[in-house]
């Protein structure tokens, strides 16, 4: 198997979806999403010309693509559609970019299956533009506004 994470792993992900808070990473003001399968909140990481982008999770652990079954990639992928809409509605957006990273190479940096959901517009140049640690706060507005249009 493709196993990365280190035998003492503790996910952050896996405690947030059993409602753990991790300052300043996961915050249950971020949460916009759960149900028996999935759990969807706001990264607390921007892309700096696409505010108010969302992780979404298959609720029982799977470090990446190569551990998640068809029913997590479903649900995964059925929550993700649920946001983009929402995120449509919400921000407005022109589009919606998702991209997903499997091991160190690609840049996977928690070792369990995420989906990233991005609000794009048109001429924003994500590719390649810098990411920051955004505030609790900063991030409120978008949450607010994503939990209505769902």
């Amino acid at each position: 198997m493709h196993r990365h994470a280190p035998p003492d792993y503790d996910c952050p992900f896996c405690a947030f979806v059993g409602g753990e808070e991790r300052p300043p990473w996961n915050l249950r003001a971020d949460l916009v999403w759960q149900d028996a399968q999935t759990t969807a909140w706001m990264n607390p990481r921007w892309w700096v010309s696409n505010p108010g982008n969302v992780l979404v999770v298959p609720n029982n652990h799977a470090e990446s693509l190569f551990e998640l079954d068809g029913a997590q990639a479903a649900a995964v992928h059925q929550t993700a559609q649920r946001i983009a809409s929402a995120m449509v509605d919400a921000y407005p957006c022109d589009g919606i970019t998702t991209r997903q990273n499997n091991g160190p190479g690609a840049d996977q940096e928690v070792w369990h299956y995420h989906l990233h959901v991005f609000p794009r517009h048109s001429g924003d140049g994500f590719y390649g533009s810098d990411v920051r640690l955004t505030d609790p706060g900063e991030r409120l507005p978008y949450a607010k506004r994503l939990r209505a249009a769902l």
